[in-house]
């Protein structure tokens, strides 16, 4: 059984790695986005080598293996899990879910967890929009575009958000949106990106930094399926 602090270096990994499309990072990165000494990340590191659960080559790049990604995606799935349960079930709001979310994760219980998922319905996404990797670990992919990107006239709505911290979602909650909220660019500042757009009826004007934050995808969309307008370019 793992600890909390190799689950949560696991999870980190998969993150930054992700985030930063590439097959691996260095330990001096790393530890930034943990916010602890890289002395102290080369001892966590040597467990997780150890345990056959990362590759980490002397002044190389830090990588998964498949064990390793198997239980990243295992905690990632909890986690995902457990915020929609407190979302969905318990009324809480899509910025406190985080926090108790991080605590739940580390219950180690498969089936406690394949329950939850049963009762839920078997969810895709979070909250957040953020895709629930399944059993087998798959996850769904439905977004490539930030509102930033969106043409002056074009239609789209909130598929997930690139920051999920607590400012930014109460920030998002007095703006009236959330995820599948519709959104039409109304008009474009050339001089600093500034956005004019209608959310329920209302024009508001947003900045580059949120409308940067701000995934969305075309209001017609549907899982599975392949969108052929110009906003979407992926299949599900």
């Amino acid at each position: 059984m793992l600890s909390f602090t190799e689950e949560n270096y696991l999870k980190a990994l998969l993150k930054v790695v992700g985030e930063n499309k590439t097959k691996g990072i260095g330990t001096n990165f790393l530890a930034s986005h943990l916010g602890i000494k890289p002395a102290s990340a080369n001892e966590m590191l040597k467990k997780l080598k150890e345990k056959e659960l990362i590759n980490n080559e002397k002044y190389g790049k830090i990588t998964l293996t498949a064990l390793g990604k198997k239980h990243a995606l295992e905690i990632v799935r909890k986690h995902r899990l457990w915020e929609t349960f407190l979302y969905q079930k318990l009324s809480f709001s899509w910025d406190e879910v985080h926090e108790v979310a991080e605590q739940l994760e580390h219950i180690h219980s498969p089936k406690l967890i394949d329950k939850l998922d049963e009762f839920l319905g078997f969810p895709e996404f979070d909250p957040h929009g953020d895709p629930i990797p399944n059993t087998k670990g798959e996850l769904k992919v439905h977004f490539k575009q930030t509102l930033s990107e969106i043409a002056v006239g074009e239609s789209c709505k909130v598929a997930s958000v690139a920051d999920n911290s607590v400012a930014f979602l109460k920030y998002l909650d007095n703006l009236g949106m959330q995820i599948n909220t519709k959104i039409k660019v109304v008009s474009k500042q050339e001089f600093d990106g500034m956005l004019e757009i209608e959310v329920e009826k209302k024009r508001i004007f947003v900045t580059p930094k949120l409308a940067e934050s701000l995934l969305v995808t075309c209001n017609t969309c549907t899982i599975g399926k392949v969108c052929k307008k110009q906003i979407c370019q992926e299949v599900y």
